[in-house]
């Protein structure tokens, strides 16, 4: 099995379709991203990190699962590792869970440009809080399976060469985009969305939660 979970310390709200997406995938827990296990039905086979944020009550709950414990002072995040040892055990598709929100901004930074870097290399990303989710834009072409009404955005982390937008409230044609334009935020699918690009870094951002009620 090359898919595994990844459970990060952001957010997270279980839905029906966060449970399809997790199924038959193996998981990885870093440090405080262990509290989602449970809620998820997960049974992690690694749980890594420096600890700094687990409760004693929950490293108690989860005694038995194997543990790698590094120190606080190191020169990667604890979600870095977990991807490591992920990537170490023949990781092609990753899913990180509670990848948004929480309380370090720079760390739900961080899994937005590790997912783009990963994507880069070959390995699949997707970052989900069960409300949101957020999907790495190679150059080609890619699509979704959202419904009508699904809310997204494309993030540009770059200028934007060739950008394609079909299936889309607002759709667009062959567009350059330059770094930091609001131009495609706040957009709607509408018949089945398809994103095209020729250059540059990108990443979907859509809430598909409305049409996956729990």
């Amino acid at each position: 099995m090359s898919r595994f979970a990844i459970l990060l310390g952001g957010d997270l709200v279980a839905t029906p379709r966060l449970s399809r997406q997790l199924a038959g995938a193996r998981v990885i827990a870093a440090d405080s991203g262990m509290r989602h296990a449970a809620p998820l039905g997960l049974t992690p086979e690694l749980w890594t990190g420096d600890f700094d944020s687990v409760e004693e009550g929950l490293r108690a709950f989860h005694a038995d699962i194997p543990m790698e414990i590094f120190p606080p002072e190191k020169d990667q995040t604890d979600g870095e590792i977990a991807v490591e040892a992920a990537l170490k055990r023949g990781a092609r598709e990753l899913v990180l869970v509670g990848a948004f929100g929480g309380e370090r901004a720079d760390h739900a930074y961080l899994h937005l440009a590790a997912a783009m870097r990963l994507a880069e290399t070959g390995t699949s990303c997707l970052l989900t809080s069960g409300l949101q989710e957020g999907m790495p834009l190679m150059p080609g072409e890619a699509r979704f399976d959202y419904e009508d009404g699904t809310p997204f955005s494309v993030l540009a982390f770059s200028d934007l060469a060739g950008l394609t937008l079909s299936g889309a409230k607002w759709p667009l044609e062959n567009r350059f985009v330059p770094f930091g334009s609001s131009l495609t935020l706040s957009n709607e699918v509408r018949g089945g969305l398809t994103v095209g690009l020729t250059a540059g870094r990108a990443m979907l951002l859509a809430r598909p939660a409305s049409y996956y009620a729990l």
